[in-house]
């Protein structure tokens, strides 16, 4: 029975893997088949600030290892609420806000081992990259310090705003810890690099940062980076 039991499992976490997959497939190479998850008023929003579709598209890819709290983080900055728990994501999660004539979409993509090969392929279309990292998980740190190094050789450009999630437990680690763990001092003056502390539960505890202050700061970035776009592109002749 034992060895049923075992063989059901091996079973079991193939299919969740193969599945994780074809989803991230289906989500990549078939436009428009995202299902964006929506508050309560998103529509009447959409129709006051984009009427005709006029919203520019922004990307905020938000990744760490599997437990860090993304799905809380994305939770929280998309409809101003916390909650105390959520599901571990096995594939995507996504939620959409609007800011001043920016749809910009949240993506999570799953932080477990055989989600994490798949993290690089979704830079093309990033503008920030948002990193969640547990404050008291300091035994694997050091494994959340390789993926974030490998997925910023990929991407060497993009704005780098560290999150280091769950600073309202006793046991979390300081600002400044985490910064080290984490050698984000070899990517200074390499790329934009914000460093701040979250709790996605109690939000505002302590000395951490209050999400909805983060959510600014994100769309302030996200506007200075389409001003940047603007002047960039040639001009129209009168």
């Amino acid at each position: 029975m034992a060895a049923l039991r075992n063989l059901s499992m091996v079973i079991g976490a193939a299919v969740a893997a193969l599945g994780s997959v074809l989803f991230i497939a289906w989500n990549r190479y078939v436009p428009g088949r995202r299902r964006w998850r929506r508050r309560a008023g998103y529509e009447l929003e959409y129709r006051q600030q984009c009427g005709q579709d006029n919203c520019l598209d922004r990307q905020i890819l938000v990744l760490g290892l599997d437990g860090a709290g993304k799905s809380s983080i994305i939770h929280a900055l998309s409809t101003n609420t916390t909650r105390s728990s959520s599901a571990p994501t096995h594939g995507f999660n996504t939620a959409q806000i609007l800011s001043q004539g920016l749809r910009i979409e949240l993506l999570e993509v799953g932080g477990s081992q055989n989600l994490r090969t798949y993290w690089t392929q979704y830079l093309k279309k990033t503008h920030i990259i948002v990193f969640v990292v547990d404050s008291t998980d300091d035994i694997r740190l050091q494994l959340a310090r390789h993926e974030l190094h490998r997925l910023l050789e990929e991407s060497p450009q993009l704005p780098l705003m560290v999150l280091a999630n769950k600073q309202d437990c006793k046991c979390a680690l300081t600002i400044s810890d985490i910064s080290a763990e984490l050698s984000l001092h070899r990517i200074q003056g390499l790329r934009e690099v914000t460093l701040l502390g979250t709790s996605a539960v109690y939000d505002g505890h302590g000395g951490s940062t209050s999400l909805q202050t983060v959510r600014s700061m994100l769309e302030e970035r996200l506007h200075k980076i389409k001003e940047s776009e603007e002047n960039k592109s040639p001009k129209q002749p009168l």
